[in-house]
């Protein structure tokens, strides 16, 4: 079994030994896609994790559902014997965008997999149509759809990679001897959500593709505990040697506590003889942001892929562990 990659960007170096084949393409670009994803005949199976992030929900559909259509259009008429597509979203499924989190009115967790869609433009739901209306153009191609929540894993180049940029902000408190201090809210801080281990979503997201019980079919998953950042805090205290703050309940933008930054990690790569990255490859500090300022943390239900027979989980604090001491391995944090 072989597997293919692909991305716009050139084979990241922390990936190099990985056993794929890397194909670089922007999939934006229909002529690109067509000229690199058509001779890829032998496919029986497509992950679709791809995403960018637009000023506008409008323009993510746009261009989000432009990737996705580009593929397909060159993929399904070539590759013969391709069987499943897997679709990755995840909790906006439920909350809605970016732009109007807290603002509209969402559905209340826990999120189940059958709750109605938001009257919002949602990319999520684009893609899904795209899918939907795709598999029904060739006999016997089914499909599955993957909701995680807050997903914990070692994607330095990610723009909703929650740990890396925590990581990355408790190793600069640590070069600068500074307090960790929790920039989010006290919801975030205090009430209860989950999290979704990657190796978990490629667990059952595998399944899906290998168990009839997995086909077309929308899945919530989760790692089956739950966490509040109470805790993480103090965990990646731990692991970093830091004291926490007193939290005092005000939350700060880390977009503008780490705007200057840069200089400091240009140094920290230099000191540590890391892999050459800049302070923006590493922390999307809007994602930060928004992620622990939410009104309420995200809980979903994971027991539709239960009783369908995908039994996986995670200790969500051995996860956050597990990642951190990979980001270290793989030269990325000090």
């Amino acid at each position: 079994m072989e597997s293919v990659w692909s991305g716009r960007r050139p084979q990241p170096r922390w990936f190099a030994d990985a056993p794929i084949e890397y194909i670089q393409c922007d999939v934006l670009n229909e002529a690109d896609t067509q000229e690199k994803i058509t001779p890829l005949r032998d496919v029986t199976h497509l992950f679709w994790v791809v995403w960018v992030n637009r000023s506008t929900e409008e323009r993510n559909c746009h261009d989000n559902g432009k990737m996705f259509q580009n593929v397909l259009d060159a993929l399904l008429p070539n590759a013969p014997r391709l069987q499943h597509i897997v679709l990755q979203t995840g909790g906006k499924q439920y909350l809605g965008p970016f732009a109007l989190a807290g603002k509209i009115p969402a559905h209340e967790p826990p999120f189940k997999e059958d709750m109605p869609r938001l009257p919002v433009p949602n990319f999520y739901y684009t893609l899904e149509d795209i899918l939907f209306k795709t598999v029904k153009k060739k006999e016997g191609l089914t499909w599955s759809v993957h909701r995680p929540n807050a997903i914990l894993g070692f994607s330095p180049w990610s723009l909703m990679n929650i740990l890396g940029g925590l990581a990355v902000y408790a190793a600069i408190c640590k070069h600068e001897g500074l307090p960790f201090r929790y920039p989010g809210n006290r919801a975030t801080w205090e009430q209860f959500g989950d999290a979704s281990d990657a190796e978990l979503i490629a667990e059952q997201e595998l399944w899906a593709c290998l168990d009839p019980n997995g086909k077309n079919q929308a899945f919530n998953v989760s790692n089956g505990d739950v966490f509040n950042y109470k805790r993480v805090w103090h965990l990646l205290a731990g692991k970093f040697g830091l004291e926490v703050a007193p939290y005092n309940g005000q939350p700060i933008s880390m977009k503008e506590v780490m705007k200057n930054k840069g200089p400091v990690w240009d140094a920290m790569v230099e000191e540590h003889d890391l892999v050459p990255t800049k302070l923006d490859d590493v922390g999307n500090w809007w994602f930060v942001d928004f992620t622990l300022n939410t009104p309420a943390p995200m809980i979903s239900n994971p027991n539709k892929a239960k009783e369908l027979g995908f039994l996986g989980f995670r200790n969500t604090e051995t996860s956050i562990v597990h990642w951190v001491d990979k980001m270290r391995r793989k030269k990325i944090i000090p």
